[in-house]
């Protein structure tokens, strides 16, 4: 048998129990004579209490009944002890144990545009990678196990863990959340990838209130890896959403129909959302004519903070009094009492509000072309900017499905995508747009390139070379027929993409540099600033010559998720490309294009390497062959790999260094934001 359970030591404390002195107040800068214990920066309670021959006093907030009172629908609060789990997880603080109280300010461009990095500050899923990026930890779960040919992982969760109204939390939770909510087509029209294996559901049992099974169809061993790194998270309250869903209460419909809803989907359509995406809006926080008679203004959560308030202008949030996490000492956590976030539309203005010092902690959407202005404000404003690698790769789709059979025939020729790569200067966009700092190179979906990855596959034209660009573009008889330096089409109508840049995920300035760089091979091209939400509509109604976003993930990722190599390539948040064979793809064939069998070997192939033990050689062989066919195709073109700013006001304590600044991990989520608090 695979497994993790708890350290020998914790047994022992189990068994014996501990001794009545208090626990010291462990952190990581000085663990005053503890031992580390099974996994890094946490301790299950025996584990660190049989570690420390102690017991842990467990200490509220003093402000929690006054927050709880904010919590639409939260009745009288309990005492702390009958909130905390039987079994806490206890996290060792980085520096120094905090102090309550304060509020964290953060920023975003809009409601559901540049808010992952926002999120990721309260999230929790099942288990969680450590800040090394490589060790998953217990999170949510105490403990996992698979069995011999990774086809059955088993989740222990903790006695007594509540939900953030106070309801209990258990195995039943992750069951409704995947056939009651993940798999239901009334909710989700289709299911995601990354709740399915090989294209096939997953069974969920129930062993006991808080033992769970997910039963496999076959292997998939990063099915751990996903709930350690994915903002989907594997529960949702059966207890509340499953007061309206018509399989789990059979008044579902008048349940639904008694608070305002046609039906009970309705209901669970406008608490849930169209999507598990965390920042799905919750109107009726702020509508008092909705408010009488609903249940609660949002949907309970185990996240570390909960939403009282929204409005097209932010969202204000305040600590879940019921969060299951604790200090060495015994405080819950998480220490800072509430979270404001500040939708700001335009990039210019949040850059001044980092600068004057508004915002406590900040990464998504700064590009390196913020950095200057950051680095030299630093000191002034009491703030600290680090530079940190990124994952995704700033990278151009052309739209091999576009509805304009012309530009589709143009785009679906593989040597006018060479040309386009070739065309390019990645050097110089490296040196005008990244001050030097990134690495030129091809897209290849896994980043950091893996061992499988051959320096030639990664490389595939990523030279710049203008003269085999313009022989491929002649050869497609693309000619200049005008006379005005650009070509057109082989059938003589005039070719300019449009190229449509959210700032979000890319630089305005590598844009304009890579539109100036096929414009010198006759390409002619428009640049032009959207908004998030526009580019992502734009792209997702196939309206796009060209697409273009940060993409790849880490290989603990597509271990979990396959979407990379799945038309559209990607989610909606992401960048997609080829719409139409994934409608295709989608449908059955019933409507869309037909994708070349390129296509169906990457799908195919996919599922093999997560079935495979990763770093195998099987698993090898299989990800080498992906990733030609992927580098081949030039369906993604790849520019440079980079640097990206961090922020954080230096009053925000307990902030340790990053190692990336990266969605792929889920952002803040291994650097345990829950023990930051604010000195001011």
């Amino acid at each position: 048998m695979k497994s993790l359970f708890y350290s020998s030591v914790a047994m022992v404390a189990l068994a014996s129990g501990a001794s009545a002195a208090s626990c010291p107040a462990v952190t990581l800068a000085d663990m005053m004579g503890v031992s580390a214990g099974a996994f890094p920066q946490q301790y299950e309670l025996a584990e660190f209490q049989g570690l420390g021959d102690c017991t842990v006093d467990f200490a509220a907030n003093p402000a929690s009944d006054a927050l709880n009172k904010r919590i639409l629908g939260n009745g009288p609060l309990p005492t702390l002890a009958d909130r905390l789990p039987g079994e806490p997880l206890v996290v060792a603080p980085y520096d120094q144990i905090g102090s309550y109280g304060g509020t964290l300010d953060a920023l975003s461009n809009a409601t559901e545009s540049g808010t992952s990095d926002f999120m990721s500050i309260r999230h929790v899923n099942l288990v969680r990678y450590s800040d090394d990026l490589t060790t998953i930890v217990p999170n949510v779960a105490k403990a996992w196990e698979w069995n011999d040919d990774f086809t059955q992982l088993t989740f222990f969760l903790r006695e007594g863990h509540k939900w953030s109204d106070g309801a209990p939390f258990g195995a039943k939770d992750v069951k409704f959340w995947y056939d009651n909510l993940a798999l239901d087509s009334n909710v989700r029209e289709k299911p995601k990838d990354y709740v399915l294996v090989g294209g096939e559901r997953m069974e969920i049992v129930v062993v006991d209130e808080t033992t769970v099974q997910f039963n496999l169809p076959s292997p998939k061993p990063g099915l751990l890896s996903h709930f350690a790194n994915h903002y989907a998270q594997g529960f949702q309250p059966m207890h509340f959403l499953g007061q309206f869903h018509p399989d789990i209460n059979a008044d579902a419909d008048a349940n639904a129909k008694a608070v305002g809803f046609d039906d009970g989907y309705a209901a669970i359509s406008a608490y849930y959302g169209n999507s598990d995406w965390m920042d799905t809006a919750t109107p009726y926080l702020n509508s008092a004519d909705l408010l009488a008679g609903l249940p609660a203004g949002t949907v309970p959560t185990l996240e570390s903070y909960i939403i009282v308030s929204e409005t097209t202008e932010g969202r204000h949030l305040v600590a879940n009094p019921y969060f299951f996490q604790i200090d060495t000492a015994g405080n819950q956590l998480p220490y800072i009492n509430e979270q404001d976030e500040l939708f700001v539309a335009e990039s210019e203005v949040r850059l001044l509000k980092l600068i004057n010092s508004e915002v406590d902690y900040k990464a998504q959407a700064l590009n390196l072309d913020h950095a200057p202005m950051l680095l030299e404000g630093q000191e002034k404003g009491n703030f600290t900017v680090e530079l940190k690698p990124e994952v995704a790769l700033p990278t151009f789709a052309f739209n091999v499905t576009s509805e304009d059979l012309e530009k589709r025939a143009v785009f679906g020729d593989l040597r006018f995508r060479q040309a386009m790569s070739v065309a390019i200067n990645r050097d110089e966009l490296n040196e005008v747009a990244y001050f030097g700092l990134g690495k030129p190179q091809q897209y290849i979906a896994f980043s950091p390139t893996p061992g499988f990855v051959s320096e030639e596959v990664e490389q595939s034209y990523a030279q710049f070379d203008q003269e085999l660009a313009n022989k491929l573009l002649d050869d497609m008889g693309m000619k200049d027929v005008n006379g005005d330096g650009m070509r057109e089409m082989p059938n003589g109508q005039p070719l300019v993409l449009n190229l449509q840049v959210a700032t979000q995920a890319m630089s305005i300035k590598l844009v304009e540099l890579v539109g100036q760089n096929w414009k010198d091979v006759g390409i002619d091209s428009t640049v032009k600033e959207v908004t998030t939400d526009e580019f992502r509509s734009a792209m997702s109604a196939n309206a796009l010559d060209v697409t273009m976003y940060a993409k790849s993930q880490p290989l603990a990722v597509i271990l979990g998720i396959s979407e990379l190599f799945q038309p559209p390539f990607d989610n909606y948040f992401n960048l997609r490309s080829a719409m139409l064979w994934g409608e295709y793809v989608d449908t059955d064939g019933a409507s869309g294009v037909k994708p070349p069998q390129y296509v169906y070997d990457m799908m195919d192939g996919i599922d093999a390497f997560q079935a495979a033990i990763a770093g195998s050689d099987e698993s090898n062989e299989i990800g080498a062959k992906l990733v030609k066919t992927m580098a081949d195709s030039l369906l993604f073109i790849g520019t440079v790999k980079a640097v990206a700013p961090i922020y954080h006001n230096n009053a925000l304590k307990n902030f340790t260094e990053f190692k990336t600044q990266s969605y792929a991990y889920y952002r803040t989520y291994p650097y345990r934001p829950t023990q930051w608090f604010l000195d001011e």
